[in-house]
């Protein structure tokens, strides 16, 4: 399984990105499949997944702001980013489940200044 996240950049604070992560494969046959972040000199945080139930779960830190959403057809995930804050700066990761296996993909890089 490869991801291709992608959508990254530079935004002020109160700004809206949109990333995508494109799966080298359908992504009916993942568990899960959501996006991971890491801010400088902190551990890797969960951000946003859909459930193997279909469901999805958000971190605390981001639920009103930001959007989880998947287009079966391009076996592509995207997270919608709104009212971004600096807190937010850091590289975002996707990740795929599949048959006990978490599969990463490169990180992009969201920066939000203030």
């Amino acid at each position: 399984v490869q991801l291709q996240a992608s959508g990254g950049g530079l935004v002020q604070a109160g700004g809206s990105l949109r990333l995508s992560c494109a799966a080298s494969e359908s992504i009916f046959g993942f568990n899960a499949m959501g996006w991971f972040r890491q801010a400088p000199g902190e551990q890797r945080d969960f951000v946003a997944a859909f459930t193997s139930t279909g469901g999805t779960n958000y971190a605390d830190s981001v639920k009103g702001r930001f959007t989880i959403s998947r287009d079966n057809a391009k076996n592509t995930v995207y997270l919608q980013m709104n009212s971004l804050k600096p807190d937010d700066t850091a590289v975002y990761y996707c990740i795929a489940d599949q048959r006990g296996e978490r599969y990463w993909g490169k990180g992009t890089l969201v920066t939000v200044s203030s």
